[in-house]
Parts: structure tokens; C-alpha cells; sequence
């Protein structure tokens, strides 16, 4: 799939699509999905045995501005951080041994996984 011209919400929902199944093919099982509340949305939440991962996806056309992975800066972590622990409070479905943060940068049809990111 080029993913150039495209709106950026499907070049996000693509981008999306292939880091979610990078996960799966690795066994971990997906738990929400853009989950949103007022204060901003977590890409993807998934679990692997009682541990949790959430998983912030940064899909570029280009390097125009900058890379992917470029695109989380600090406040975007606080952010994150902040999305996290209101999740894990109001949502989680238990009470998970650790909670690990990864940033996926996607490129055309390339990954890159940052495992424990933040």
C-alpha cells in the first residue's frame, strides 16, 4: 500500500492496522483501540500474560518532518503518562503486573517498535 496521498487519519489507521498485527503475531492480544476520554486518546492497549503494554503509533508519508519516532517528544510522554493512568484506573479489565510503554514508527510498509519507550 503506497502511503502517499492519503488523509491522515487512514495513513493512521494503516500505520495502526500493521503495528497492531506486529503485536498479535508476537502473542499479545489487543485490549482497546484508540481509546479516548476528554483529555486525548491511547493508540493501543494490549496485554500479554498480566502484564500490559501501551503502544503510541506515529505513521509518516515522509521524513518531510522528521521521522516517526521523532513525533514524541516530552510533552507527548507526559501526555501519554497522564492517558495511561486514567485508563488503568477507570478501564483496565485487572490489576496488571507492570505497564510498559512502546513507541511504533511506521514508514510505508516498514516498522519500527521501541519497546519500554517512555
Amino acid at each position: 500500500m503506497s502511503t502517499s496521498r492519503f488523509d491522515p487519519r487512514k495513513l493512521g489507521a494503516y500505520g495502526e492496522n500493521l503495528v497492531t498485527q506486529w503485536y498479535l503475531d508476537r502473542g499479545y492480544c489487543v485490549l482497546e483501540r484508540n481509546w479516548r476520554c476528554r483529555s486525548g486518546e491511547l493508540d493501543i492497549i494490549l496485554a500479554k500474560g498480566r502484564n500490559v503494554v501501551i503502544c503510541e503509533v506515529k505513521t509518516r508519508s515522509s521524513e518531510r518532518y522528521g521521522t516517526p519516532l521523532e513525533a514524541v517528544g516530552p510533552a507527548k510522554q507526559r501526555k501519554l503518562r497522564r492517558l495511561a493512568a486514567q485508563w488503568l484506573r477507570d478501564e483496565a479489565p485487572f490489576k496488571p503486573d507492570s505497564v510498559r510503554f512502546d513507541v511504533a514508527g511506521v514508514m510505508g510498509t516498514k516498522i519500527q517498535v521501541v519497546i519500554s519507550a517512555l
